[in-house]
């Protein structure tokens, strides 16, 4: 059993405030490879090859985010001292990055479409602003989670822990 593994579950504020900055740096690269996705397949509306678009940022988000947490940060996780372990405190495998990313998208997913039907529920068009927090439905397992961890993170078998305790 490793040090991390007696590190405590980094705080949801910081987690927070991690997912918060990794939002920015997402816009960089959502940006660029929509971008050379463009100039690429020289579409020029977003609707065009919609599907195809949507695997590419899907596969390079991935990309990021697997490259980063084989680390164990991601440069936010790095800023607000979270690492990213298997629940036994020792560096996770691929396959359980490769399942935490696959199982971190339902829930938001899950929130995208409970907006859209209170969207087309209420019949107003200003109800899809809520779009912007269906990423944060992951914090509502947490707060049944005996370790305040995510769900993703349980059953992928990871941790979140703070990075800079003893």
């Amino acid at each position: 059993m490793s040090q991390s593994s007696l590190a405590p579950t980094a705080s949801r504020l910081r987690r927070f405030a991690s997912m918060m900055y990794e939002g920015v740096l997402l816009f960089g690269i959502v940006f660029a490879v929509g971008y050379l996705f463009d100039v690429l397949t020289e579409s020029h509306d977003a609707l065009m090859f919609r599907h195809l678009r949507q695997f590419i940022l899907f596969l390079a988000i991935g990309v990021y985010f697997l490259t980063c947490w084989r680390g164990g940060q991601t440069l936010p996780m790095k800023t607000w001292n979270i690492r990213l372990v298997a629940r036994d405190g020792t560096r996770p495998t691929f396959g359980q990055l490769l399942l935490r990313y696959l199982l971190l998208w339902p829930l938001p997913l899950l929130g995208a479409l409970l907006v859209q039907a209170a969207s087309m529920k209420t019949g107003y068009t200003s109800t899809d602003l809520l779009i912007v927090f269906a990423p944060f439905i992951i914090f509502v397992w947490s707060w049944f989670d005996r370790d305040g961890q995510f769900l993703h993170d349980r059953l992928a078998r990871t941790r979140l822990v703070d990075a800079k305790a003893p």
